[in-house]
Order: C-alpha cells, then structure tokens, then sequence
C-alpha cells in the first residue's frame, strides 16, 4: 500500500507505478498545475525598482502562507492583515479514542480519492475498505460528484485518468488489473464500468469497479456477437443489467438480450423492427432505451418492462448534419447536434424531447466562439455524452473539453483534456465503494 494517493510525476503521459490490489490513485501533477485556483504570476519584472528590496510597512501588507486543504496539493493563498497562528497540536490520545461508527462515518465523508492516502496511516484504516459498516455509511452519502473517465491503450497496457468535476482535478487510476482482451469502454453507471472486447474470436464483456480494482466477466450471449451495449445499475436493489441491441454494422436479425446479474444469464426478447439505423449511440431514461432512425424516421425506443420495441415518429431539426441522443434526469431526453451545411454557418444546438407533442424543442446553443475553439474544422470528428443533466462535448483533434450544464445555462471547459491521449474513449463515472459487481 505504499505511495498510495502520492502525487504523480506525469500523469497523463508515461505509466505510472502500479499496486496489488487497490492500485495507486495519483494525483496528475501536469493537469494539476492548469486547475489551481490560485497561482502567482509567472512572468518575469525587468524593472529596476524590482531589484529594490523595500519593506511594506502598510498595515494591509499581504502574507502568503501554504494551506493543504482537504488533502490537495499545497496553494498559495493571500490573506491580509491577519496574524499567522503554529499548527494546532492533536491529541493522539482523544483521537484514538473516537467511536469505531463515527469514524466510519468522517471517513464515508471523504472524496474516493483521497482515502487511498489514509490506509497508510494505520493497520485499523487500511482495512477500511473491507469494512462492511464504513461501506454502509458510505452508500448512504450523498455522491462524491460526477466524474469523467478517459480510457485507452498504451502498448497492450489499460491506461485510465479521471476527472473530478466538484475537486477540478485529474487523478490516475491503474487498470492492469483488466485481462488484455477489454478493448472498448461501454459506459458507466452507479459506480460501475463495462467493457467489451474481442478475445481470440470470441466476444466478451465485463463489469468492474475501478476503486476496488474488483471485476467479472459476463457469461456469453445467446447469440455471441458484437453489439451494442448499455450499463444500467439499480442501487436500490443493488444489481445491474445489460442490454444488447442490434448493431448499425451488424446483423439486424438477432433478438434483443438483456443480462440481469441476480440470475447471472442473458434473457431473449423481441427483435428489432427492421429500421435503419443513422447512429450508434443510445439513451437510457426513465426505464427506457432509444436509438435514432432513418427509416422510418425517428425513434425507437425499447420498454423494459415489457420487453419490446415501439417507435416513436419525433422528426429531427432540419439541417441536422450529425445528432447524439443524451439521457437527463427523470424523464428527459435531449438530442445534440450541428446545424448547417456550410462551415461559416454552423452552429451547435440542444434540444429536448416533448413527449406529450412528440416535437424536438430547442433549449441551448453553444456560444460561436467556444464552437469554432471546439472545433475548428465542418467535417471534424467530436463525441458527446451526457448524465444528471450536464452534457460534455470532446474533440481530442483539438484536445478540448466543453461541458454544459443544462439547468444553470453554463459552458465551461475542463482543463488538461489537451494532456489525455488521442484516442481515448471517454464517459461520465461515478466514484463508488459500495458498489459491487454482484
């Protein structure tokens, strides 16, 4: 467990040393250094009344004292007029005698991330993680916060960093623990990660929990192709299903396959429609799947309750040159996309679903100046994904970030996306100890 939580030299560029079991969660010094909110300037006086050293004696002269809050890196922060105090002195004997559920109880309180610097404060801590009280006051506080998880492959090794949106921060995270075989990040959901890939000729998939380096893999399909996957996890009843849909590329004959992981195996349902398919991505809202078509034009959308398919006649904006469908809270389902056929004339919107008008009805545009920062080209590739409401945009050709907040009305980008890999596979993550891929 040594080194845990230390800050690393390159985070977003070399590997990384790695640990057993828990791994190490490093903090990345080269994205830490764009999101310190506070940082003197750097930029060098040439002045000659620089080189004189002349006391301030005015009574609101500015200190500058080195905080460590909440476990971060050290900041400089400017008080003024105020006096500095020494360290307060802990007494190790009140401590060591704080009750065993009050304990539990600060430390469920703390970010994921930084309990991997406390286990090595004592043999009680480092247990901590197997401990099924400290797990449930765990799942009983409120989230940690959304998170963006960047994945890809480094020379056949799983190479991971997270950004956390409430600490600004990235943090790498060690997959070796992955059988080499788990190429392509389904998604994520409640705490928990999929991934498919291609073993041999065999398709495969697994869920795991990144903070416990803990994983599985899946029993094959029925029909064991590749298709296209969504991660849905119930906490409340602490389980997970899987649902297989029909491929844009693959065969649009085979049935849909759900995996539920209290019976541990696939169950067939209805086929598909035959429609054509415009996109691969999907939405998962409200107990309910959709997928964009051409033909006929539209929606489908899969009911889980029932186990079949119905399509939903909501005609797209005019203009749309390419749309991603983006599951919202409750029952909100928003569509995102370029509108225009000429370069000088694009624009990116959001719209959202009328359910009851069955009308797409436009809510946002992206600001002109963050839309030709995102992407400079007509024809340039982005992804887009969303979750609780925030919408993130990434164009890596660019090595930018754009997240949007649907309900203050906020665009902000998300520093150090330019020091992640070209390649990297990207979704919304939220950091969970309690949930288990059981």
């Amino acid at each position: 467990m040594d080194g845990i939580g230390e800050p690393s030299e390159s985070a977003c560029g070399e590997s990384s040393s790695q640990s057993k079991k828990t791994g190490s969660f490093r903090e990345d010094d080269s994205c830490r250094k764009q999101v310190s909110p506070i940082r003197g300037g750097g930029s060098r006086n040439t002045s000659p009344l620089s080189q004189v050293r002349s006391r301030n004696t005015s009574p609101l002269r500015q200190k500058v004292i080195m905080t460590k809050p909440r476990g971060l890196d050290e900041e400089r922060v400017a008080t003024f007029g105020k006096a500095v105090h020494p360290d307060v002195q802990m007494e190790d004997r009140i401590w060591a005698m704080l009750p065993e559920d009050l304990l539990n109880e600060i430390l469920a309180r703390v970010p994921p991330f930084m309990i991997f610097r406390l286990l090595s404060v004592c043999k009680r801590w480092n247990s901590i993680l197997q401990d099924s009280s400290f797990l449930r006051f765990h799942s009983q506080v409120s989230s940690h916060g959304p998170c963006l998880l960047t994945f890809w492959k480094n020379s056949q090794t799983s190479q991971c960093s997270v950004f956390s949106l409430p600490l600004k921060t990235w943090y790498r995270i060690p997959f070796t623990f992955l059988p080499r075989w788990a190429f392509w990040l389904v998604g994520s959901s409640g705490g928990l990660v999929c991934f498919s890939g291609l073993d041999g000729l065999t398709f495969k998939t697994l869920v795991c929990n990144p903070l416990t380096q803990t994983w599985r893999t899946l029993p094959s399909m029925h029909y064991n192709q590749q298709r296209q996957l969504i991660l849905v996890v119930d906490r409340m009843d602490r389980s997970f299903k899987l649902i297989a849909t029909s491929d844009i590329y693959g065969d649009k004959s085979l049935p849909t396959e759900v995996y539920d992981s209290k019976l541990n195996c696939w169950s067939l349902h209805q086929v598909m429609p035959a429609v054509n398919l415009c996109s691969s991505k999907m939405a998962y809202c409200d107990s309910k799947l959709y997928l964009e078509t051409l033909s006929p034009l539209g929606l489908m959308m899969y009911r889980m309750d029932l186990g079949c398919w119905e399509h939903i006649p909501a005609r797209f904006p005019r203009s749309l040159l390419d749309g991603y469908l983006v599951a919202g809270t409750q029952k909100r389902l928003f569509l995102v996309g370029r509108i225009g056929l000429y370069s000088t004339h694009q624009s990116m919107r959001i719209w959202e679903l009328d359910h009851a008008k069955i009308i797409w009805v436009e809510i946002s545009r992206m600001p002109p100046k963050h839309f030709r920062t995102l992407l400079r080209l007509s024809a340039e590739r982005f992804e887009c994904f969303g979750q609780d409401n925030l919408i993130c945009f990434t164009s890596w050709n660019q090595g930018k970030g754009l997240l949007f907040d649907v309900d203050k009305k906020v665009w902000s980008w998300i520093p150090g996306c330019a020091l992640q890999s070209y390649n990297s596979q990207v979704c919304f993550y939220e950091p969970r100890f309690d949930a288990a891929i059981y």
